[in-house]
């Protein structure tokens, strides 16, 4: 049974940081394609991140060059280090994985299969 588990999200100042950690269980994370997505209420999920088995990662340009996606192989574990935070950073993060294929671009929620349960993440200027 594949799960990921969310946690680090917490309220910070903006110009602060944070690491937000996706632990995964069900699948081995050096396997397969994971992303980081945020959602404010009443809207769709966006792409943040995404890092394929390569260690490929691309961002949506709203986070380039202040969000970092990794991982850590050995504790299966994905990771999002948060830099610079605006308070339009303010969202739920989910963390994803197993992308279902091209179909659809990678920060289109439709294009990945397991979800986590989300982190909050509340930044204030």
């Amino acid at each position: 049974q594949v799960r990921l588990v969310e946690s680090g999200g917490s309220s910070a100042q903006a110009g602060g940081s944070l690491r937000l950690s996706c632990v995964v269980s069900g699948y081995t994370i050096s396997d397969i394609s994971q992303a980081w997505f945020r959602q404010l209420p009443g809207k769709e999920r966006e792409g943040v991140a995404t890092i394929d088995a390569m260690r490929n990662t691309d961002y949506a340009e709203s986070v380039k060059g202040r969000f970092t996606i990794s991982r850590d192989d050995a504790k299966n574990t994905l990771y999002l280090e948060m830099n610079s935070l605006k308070s339009e950073d303010t969202a739920m993060y989910y963390c994803a994985a197993r992308s279902k294929g091209p179909a659809n671009p990678w920060a289109s929620p439709r294009r990945w299969i397991y979800w986590g349960q989300g982190t909050q993440v509340t930044v204030s200027s």
